[in-house]
């Protein structure tokens, strides 16, 4: 028998509505009709397709935007897979608080709210600006037990579509996924490894930059935290559950949460791109409604984004997190609707069509 919880999320699943294939076809036409090749904008024009057909609109308003992002500590810290003590978690959401972080400047040049949320942080944090919703103080190590319970999971998913319902009814309409949490790509990888069957020699990266030997170290304990656990491919919740993270659970509420108020959401990096797999196989409905910002340089992000079907805008490189992929992606969906509503047509511009 489904808990409360699980039923109060497929309602929200049940809201989302179908991608337009109409208004998407006719944003198309109007492309093919715009003062230049068809198709030669590349994936600007196929970013105004989807925009069109997740919003049912031509050229929607997306000015009101804002980057989420979830905050949660990770247990696995304890077995070193990382190069930053995990103290540093609390301390990058009070820099987030405080405008200091990457993700805050881009989102100052990019006109986005930064909101941050904290949704398992193991620390005490008071701010007026944070969004607090702690599930857990941390999850518990994968390595030896399961991250979360079930509803410590169910609990975070909702709490990332309660946010995003809330942000919607203060008007903003696009959405990208930001996280902080030190250890997650540890949290990541399992995820990576349990939901596409990647190995976890291809599936683990460098996350905050660790040497070889630490590498090895953390292959081994996503190998350890999945044969511990025996986390189930066929059920995305208890994937999650086991060994995913607080933050990466309210991700795939926001991703769920977004689709479900026809708001395009852009993913960041590999553990963004983590919650939307999840997301994906919770729903599968909520593949159109995700933009895949940038390629990682974690080494599994490919693999991880081709088993959603997301083909990335950019590749420069990064593997910061927090949303700034995302949020420097917001210029490019910005251009991709003024091209559609600012370019000339051939019979307005009297060119002549090839």
């Amino acid at each position: 028998m489904k808990s409360g919880l699980e039923l109060k999320l497929e309602e929200t699943v049940k809201r989302i509505p179908p991608f337009d294939e109409a208004s998407a076809a006719l944003a198309e036409r109007h492309s093919d009709g715009l003062t230049k090749p068809p198709g030669s904008l590349g994936k600007l024009e196929a970013a105004a397709r989807q925009l069109a057909g997740i919003t049912g609109e031509l050229w929607p308003d997306l000015s009101r935007k804002a980057v989420i992002v979830m905050a949660g500590d990770h247990g696995v810290c304890e077995e070193g897979v990382s190069a930053f003590p995990q103290s540093v978690t609390p301390q990058m959401v009070m820099n987030f608080l405080h405008g200091g972080a990457a993700v805050n400047v881009l989102a100052r040049q990019a006109d986005a709210a930064v909101v941050c949320v904290d949704i398992g942080v193991n620390a005490d944090l008071e701010h007026e600006r944070l969004i607090s919703r702690k599930i857990v103080r941390g999850t518990a190590n994968m390595a030896k037990q399961p991250a979360m319970t079930r509803e410590e999971a169910l609990l975070a998913i909702l709490a990332g579509i309660e946010i995003v319902e809330q942000q919607v009814q203060q008007g903003y309409r696009l959405f990208a996924t930001g996280e902080m949490g030190i250890g997650n790509t540890t949290a990541s990888a399992a995820l990576t490894t349990v939901l596409t069957g990647l190995r976890p020699e291809k599936s683990v990266g460098r996350g905050t930059g660790i040497n070889d030997e630490s590498w090895k170290n953390k292959v081994a304990v996503v190998k350890r935290a999945i044969e511990v656990n025996g986390p189930d491919p066929s059920d995305p919740v208890d994937v999650l559950a086991k060994v995913g993270g607080a933050e990466i659970a309210g991700l795939v509420g926001v991703i769920i949460g977004a689709a479900a108020n026809r708001c395009p959401v852009v993913i960041d990096g590999y553990i963004s791109s983590a919650a939307a797999l999840v997301a994906s196989r919770i729903a599968e409905q909520t593949k159109p409604f995700m933009l895949a910002s940038h390629l990682s340089q974690e080494q599994g992000h490919s693999k991880l984004l081709q088993s959603i079907g997301l083909s990335p805008m950019m590749q420069l490189e990064m593997r910061l997190g927090e949303g700034t992929g995302a949020v420097l992606c917001f210029h490019f969906i910005n251009a991709a609707l003024l091209l559609m509503k600012e370019m000339a047509t051939f019979e307005s511009a009297g060119v002549s069509k090839g």
